[in-house]
């Protein structure tokens, strides 16, 4: 019978990504189904690529070469969801990947169902950028996009605390920043589908940041471990930039993440 991680590695290799996030819901859906009737699957111990199959388009090229978007033009738009597509498919990837590499933590089953829910709504939103293109006469391969974003799975790939600490706590909670001001761009075009898709990836984005933090939280609480020290330490070592305000406080606290989790660490402080 197929285990979990075996479900996570079959999502992982295939490279195409609707159909990536075709058999990602589908797993999803059977991994739920199974927990709600109290049947069993097997963790399992199939361990994950190293990098995940990726579709021959798009192009990716270092972040500094990724064209500068003009969100007040149409092609700037097309660009801007490109981007948002190309994220949302690497969360896929990153949400299977700390399933099927940490299956062997001892961990609560709890845990597997947070970020299987992750890896399904990730796939949804993945799929509804991917609409809008498509609304638009365009589709996901049609522009450069970032390959930069693998980086932090690479090197947290041996530490869960570092993986929680830089993917959802800071990558993931910058989407929290940055969407209010996304869906205002396509607010002001008019575009009521970018805007619906938009407003369901934030409002569900935070859910992610929170399993984040409160899967951190555990494994410092279990480990004897500060937190926010702790925090502040793996983010220093593993993610190679700084956080860069304004911070979406309200949301982050909604995720429970608190000020003195991510100020420390911004670019420059409050005066």
């Amino acid at each position: 019978m197929q285990t979990l991680s075996d479900m996570a590695v079959a999502v992982l290799v295939t490279a195409d990504g609707r159909a990536k996030t075709a058999l990602s819901r589908a797993h999803a859906a059977r991994w739920q189904a199974a927990r709600a009737a109290g049947e069993t699957i097997a963790l399992g111990d199939t361990l994950p690529p190293a990098q995940p199959a990726r579709p021959a388009a798009p192009v990716l090229v270092d972040p500094r070469d990724v064209p500068r978007r003009r969100p007040g033009t149409p092609a700037g738009r097309i660009a801007l969801l490109h981007a948002v597509a190309h994220i949302e498919l690497n969360a896929v990837d990153l949400h299977w990947d700390i399933i099927a590499r940490f299956a062997g933590t001892p961990l609560p089953l709890g845990f597997f169902d947070d970020w299987v829910k992750a890896a399904d709504e990730e796939s949804k939103h993945f799929n509804l950028m991917c609409d809008c293109l498509e609304a638009q006469g365009s589709h996901y391969g049609a522009l450069p996009a970032h390959a930069g974003m693998w980086r932090a799975a690479e090197d947290t790939a041996h530490d869960l605390h570092a993986r929680l600490a830089v993917v959802p706590m800071v990558l993931e909670a910058r989407g929290l920043d940055v969407t209010p001001g996304m869906i205002e761009i396509f607010r002001a075009a008019g575009d009521a589908q970018a805007i619906a898709a938009l407003e369901t990836i934030y409002a569900e984005e935070v859910h992610h940041v929170a399993y984040g933090s409160k899967w951190f939280n555990y494994l410092c609480g279990r480990d004897g471990l500060d937190p926010t020290p702790t925090f502040h330490d793996l983010v220093r070592r593993h993610f190679h930039s700084s956080l860069k305000p304004p911070f979406n406080a309200e949301k982050r606290a909604e995720a429970g993440l608190p000020p003195d989790f991510y100020w420390p660490l911004a670019t420059s402080h409050p005066g």
